[in-house]
């Protein structure tokens, strides 16, 4: 099979939760176990961090390998779900997995899909497993797919897990309320391994403290252990100031991921990078900075308040859930401009209504749909937004709807495209 080939056999014979929806999502880690006994268990052939949590958890994964690179460590990365390339999703130092170890390993593992028939995602975590074990990395960097509990990847041990936070997104899988969400990401805590907590709400500490208490994994909350005194945003950078608990001096950070968010997210990081300075790693302040400055550029991280072109200015982020969306409107009121539009899609099975609530009335609206079954017609939603105040017409595609409003857009307007991953993936730029 040519790339292509194996590309097209790989999204047309797997069961793809991206595209389907809850239909393609496995319940259980029976595949990933056979897959992986079938490879020699090439999980158990490398460290990894893990982690879990309903919004950050893709520029928390990002950040972190960028700083464990610059530390001189050779760092696998595994995210999901890619904006482009289908190998945005296995790196190594930045580096996507080459094409013909795709090829090869499809090609070894059609007899087990035949026998399996496992999903899209559980035959990509297996790929990735095993491209980190034959190039010998020192440390994989592991995102996890949906919830933590029951996700292909929490077949791993690894030297830390990480809960970024607990919100509103795929409650008909994961639970209707914080608490059962938080059930199902604290499935990640595994026995003595550390744990650290980005953000906490009253519903979900207590889960976190029974279940730590229950693995005996000790628990380290970032948001008490890592202070934010100061941050700025300007010019599309993030300056952050951070002092840690017991230490007199702060350090200063400059991130090219700009979104205000990250705020947040680098608090999670410090701790991470904390635990395992403390653990033996070889992690200097040095590495810190470059990582951070440079997290964009090191791995390749889209789509999370990137700048596009200017003039105006045209943003796109991947934001999509109800947290999501408030840190997107938090950047906005950061951000100065005449005019928002705004080129919305969004997928079937989201909140939509609530998180329609949350958007500016005062914008002008581009309603379209990504290329895949599960996204919402863009006449329904529409529909939905005008009962919301929210007015704008419709377009075919997001590329259509992007020139339309960068056509309407003053230079000092801003033209901002957000509402689902696969939208924001779909851009020509």
């Amino acid at each position: 099979m040519t790339y292509a080939q194996t590309i097209d056999y790989l999204f047309t014979r797997l069961p793809m939760f991206s595209k389907q929806g809850t239909s393609a999502f496995k319940k259980d880690l029976h595949n990933i176990r056979l897959l992986e006994e079938s490879n020699g268990n090439p999980h158990t052939k490398f460290k990894t961090i893990h982690i879990a949590g309903t919004n950050g958890k893709g520029s928390t994964s990002h950040m972190l390998a960028a700083i464990l690179q610059k530390a001189g460590y050779k760092t696998g990365l595994y995210t999901s779900p890619h904006l482009k390339d289908f190998r945005e999703r296995i790196r190594i130092n930045g580096e996507m997995i080459p094409e013909q170890e795709v090829i090869d390993f499809t090609r070894r593992i059609i007899p087990m899909i035949d026998k399996l028939d496992p999903s899209f995602f559980e035959i990509t975590v297996a790929m990735a497993f095993q491209w980190f074990a034959d190039a010998e990395v020192d440390v994989a960097v592991i995102e996890v797919g949906l919830g933590g509990r029951l996700d292909s990847t929490n077949i791993i041990t690894p030297e830390i897990s990480v809960i970024t936070n607990i919100g509103w997104d795929h409650m008909n899988l994961l639970g209707d309320s914080l608490d059962k969400i938080a059930i199902e990401k604290a499935g990640i805590i595994k026995p003595g391994i550390p744990v650290v907590i980005g953000e906490t709400l009253p519903e979900t500490r207590p889960v976190f403290e029974k279940t730590a208490e229950e693995k005996q994994a000790t628990l380290y909350y970032a948001e008490q252990l890592q202070q934010v005194v100061n941050w700025t945003y300007e010019d599309h950078r993030l300056n952050i100031t951070v002092k840690e608990n017991g230490r007199e001096d702060a350090q200063h950070y400059e991130l090219d991921l700009p979104g205000a968010y990250q705020v947040k997210n680098v608090r999670t990081v410090m701790q991470t990078i904390r635990l395992l300075q403390r653990a033996g790693w070889h992690i200097d302040e040095a590495a810190i900075h470059q990582g951070l400055a440079s997290a964009r550029k090191l791995t390749s991280l889209h789509g999370r308040w990137e700048l596009i072109s200017r003039n105006p200015d045209t943003i796109l982020d991947v934001g999509h859930n109800e947290d999501g969306i408030r840190a997107i409107l938090q950047q906005l009121e950061l951000t100065s401009h005449t005019h928002l539009h705004l080129v919305l899609g969004m997928v079937r099975d989201k909140d939509i209504s609530k998180v329609l609530s949350l958007l500016p009335r005062q914008a002008t609206y581009y309603f379209t749909q990504a290329h895949i079954p599960r996204a919402l017609p863009a006449a329904d939603l529409q529909s939905v937004a005008a009962e919301k105040g929210l007015h704008g017409s419709v377009y075919a595609d997001v590329n259509a709807a992007l020139q339309a409003a960068k056509s309407a857009a003053g230079k000092k307007d801003l033209v901002l495209v957000c509402g689902s991953v696969f939208l924001v993936g779909e851009v020509n730029h």
